[in-house]
Parts: C-alpha cells; structure tokens; sequence
C-alpha cells in the first residue's frame, strides 16, 4: 500500500495570463518552489480558485506537473464537483497519475441535503472511479458549501469503505471540531488536516496528519519547521512566527493578498490577476499590506523569476 500523505499542503495558487488563461509555466515553478522548501501541494483547493476552473483545464494542469517531473506522491488535487460525472472525471485522471490522495467537496449546489444524499455522491464516486481509486480525503468547508461532513458521516463512510476512505480537511475553522474529528477517528487511521496552522501545535499531539493551509503558498518552509518540531524548544517560537505571517494575510482579501505578495517577491505583476467574481486587492489594501509584510520581514526566499 502506498505511504498515506502527510506534513504540511499548499491549496496551491493558480496563476493567470493577461487574458485570464492558467499560466502553465508559473503554476509549475510555484510547485517546484512549493517542493522544494518542504510543502505537498492540494492543487485545486479553494485558494486555487478550483471553482473558477474548468475540469478541462485542471485535467491540462495535472498532466504539467507531471510532466514536469512532480511525482503524483506529492499530490492531493482537488476533485470535488456539483456534477459527479466531473467529480468521477478528475478523480479517475489523478488516480490514475498516481496521486497521493484526492480532497473532495461535497456537491454543494443544493443546500439542506441529507447525510443520505451527501453518502451517495461519496459512494457513488468511489464505486464508479473502480479500484484503483486513491485515498480519498474528505473536505469541510460548511461556511462556503452549506454542506457539512459530520461525524456520522465520515463513520458511515469509513464502515463501507475503509480502504478508500483516509482522512479530512478540516477547513471549518472550528477547534472543537477538528478536536472532535481527532477523537474519534485518528485511532483508526482517519487522518485530520486542520486548514491553518495555527492548530498544529494543539492537533499534532492528539494525532492531526498536519495541516492543508492556504498561507503555505506563502511560507512552506515556516510551516514545515512548526511540523517538524513543534514539540521541541523551538516550537512555541516557530509557531509564533508561522502565526504572524498568517494574521497579516488572514486581514485582507486572501488570495489576491496571496498573489499580490507573490506578485512583489517574484517581480511578477501577472500573478495579480484573479479570475471573476474575485478582484484584485484595491491599492489602499495592496499598500496596508505590503506595510505588514515589511513589518514582519516577509519574503520567500528562492522564489523563481520566470
């Protein structure tokens, strides 16, 4: 059986061309820097803009990575859709690629679903992608989908499929929940990533698997160092560190905070585009920004200049 993916993952940012294409090559290098400085990388997470991008083109974008020479061991694409056949699509594509997991959304068009109805797409998806299914991760994100993973839930799940299914996003930003998913689950091999990393150093303890944080764009190698040790002398220190430059993106719009930051370290200014509804930050908020990052003494060193 292949080595369940852990440490910490980037909801990795995708990158647009003036005409609001997927910019190929800058997604690539923000991945090979993401590696290289210690990150797994949960491409088509919500801080990828994954709802804003066809499955056409998340297809296109795996296939790069690999091509590029990212093994699929480092992966965990989002795969979640309103429409199972998609959600079948993207699932088969990256299990196929070898990918380490796959982090599905609930379908979350229709709101006040039942837990019944939430199983079935579950299963459904497993049943259709076939055997070679990957390890399939769960994603809470209520406050976005309407749609939660509970608890009964994920035990429903885990007795019909206890080889597919292996763990959860926590994306609720609710310790009490994340506490209870670790509870009652990480005994069993049910691997919890809470969504920041403010919790590692409370989740790690109880058996969390790490963290899948949207701020690991901007600081993989921090955040790692709070993986790799937060139980030693340095780790209130290093979570500290990792926290503070969490606040300051957490203050503004995030993924246009995001990008406009990769924007500035990389000299890049096509990393400010977004695509609709999002917009990029207004200059006022650009300028407070870029006021606390200097505040902090941010930067992301080795970042590529392509």
């Amino acid at each position: 059986m292949t080595q369940r993916i852990r440490g910490v993952l980037a909801p990795v940012l995708t990158p647009f061309t003036d005409d609001l294409a997927p910019d190929t090559a800058r997604f690539v290098a923000h991945c090979r820097w993401l590696v290289d400085h210690g990150a797994g990388l949960a491409v088509f997470g919500t801080n990828s803009e994954a709802a804003s991008i066809s499955v056409a083109e998340r297809l296109a974008l795996t296939d790069a990575l690999l091509e590029a020479g990212i093994p699929g061991a480092r992966l965990m694409p989002g795969t979640g859709a309103c429409a199972l056949p998609d959600a079948v699509a993207l699932s088969a594509h990256a299990s196929r690629a070898g990918a380490a997991g796959l982090l599905v959304l609930p379908p979350f068009f229709f709101k006040g679903v039942s837990d019944d109805g939430v199983f079935a797409y579950y299963a459904e998806l497993i049943e259709r992608v076939g055997s070679g299914c990957a390890p399939i991760y769960l994603y809470h994100i209520p406050q976005f989908t309407q749609v939660p993973i509970t608890l009964p839930l994920i035990e429903r799940l885990l007795a019909r499929y206890p080889t597919v299914i292996a763990g959860a996003k926590d994306s609720s930003g609710d310790w009490n929940n994340t506490r209870a998913m670790l509870d009652n689950f990480a005994s069993a091999g049910f691997d919890v990533f809470p969504a920041s990393e403010s919790f590692l150093s409370a989740a790690l303890p109880l058996g969390a698997a790490g963290c899948i944080s949207a701020t690991v764009n901007m600081n993989p190698a921090g955040i790692r160092a709070v993986y790799d040790g937060w139980n030693g002398a340095r780790g209130p220190a290093l979570q500290q560190a990792a926290d503070d430059v969490r606040k300051v993106f957490q203050g503004a719009p995030m993924i246009p905070a995001m990008k406009h930051a990769v924007a500035l370290q990389a000299d890049q200014p096509q990393w400010r585009h977004v695509r609709p509804p999002l917009t990029p930050l207004a200059p006022q908020v650009a300028q407070d920004l870029e006021r606390q990052l200097d505040a902090i003494g941010f930067s992301m060193p080795g970042y590529p200049r392509i």
